[in-house]
């Protein structure tokens, strides 16, 4: 046990009474007096100490309840973070999905248009050809038929070798027009 001065203990009380210090901590355990008015100032210390210590232990769960909180929201927002990185990089794969199947679609469309175009070339060169053999035909056979009856035959014999003439030179025209587009279009590409 500790036994304090009587000029101390009026020291201790005048603090108390003026600026309302009380001694603190353990040191209250092991002070005794026979003074009346200092066990009466160690009464209310030692309510003090226990009321100070009451709110620092309150404030210290308080904080260590933040703590916790903080702890557990940081550990939802790496969470979230890793979902989040997961879906835009999901984003990324059905995007670049998309731009594969975008370019798929865009060559199928292109060969799509180039069968029809070379099925519509070869529409245009067999009308050509039937026009053309047609028309030779008919001229060949209207020749051989005032040829084998005896009439004069100079106007349709020009006209028979103009027609060949004409025909040979279109159909070549055509074929070379069809040639041209071909190349045309498989040099863009």
């Amino acid at each position: 046990m500790i036994v304090i001065h009587k000029d101390t203990i009026n020291d201790l009380i005048e603090l108390y009474r003026k600026k309302r210090i009380t001694l603190e901590g353990n040191i209250l355990k092991v002070i005794k007096s026979d003074d009346e008015q200092f066990i009466k100032y160690l009464d209310e210390a030692k309510v003090k100490d226990a009321e100070t210590r009451r709110k620092r232990l309150d404030v210290t769960k308080q904080v260590q309840q933040q703590n916790k909180d903080l702890i557990q929201s940081q550990q939802e927002n790496q969470l979230l973070m890793i979902d989040l990185q997961n879906a835009l990089d999901d984003a990324k794969k059905a995007k670049s999905e998309a731009e594969k199947l975008r370019d798929a679609a865009v060559e199928d469309l292109e060969v799509l248009q180039k069968r029809k175009q070379f099925e519509l070339i070869n529409l245009i060169v067999k009308v050509a050809l039937g026009a053309v053999g047609a028309v030779c035909l008919f001229t060949s056979l209207l020749y051989m038929y005032v040829l084998s009856k005896g009439l004069d035959a100079k106007i349709i014999e020009s006209t028979w070798s103009n027609m060949f003439g004409i025909i040979l030179t279109n159909c070549f025209s055509i074929i070379g027009t069809i040639m041209g587009v071909k190349h045309v279009t498989e040099q863009k590409k």
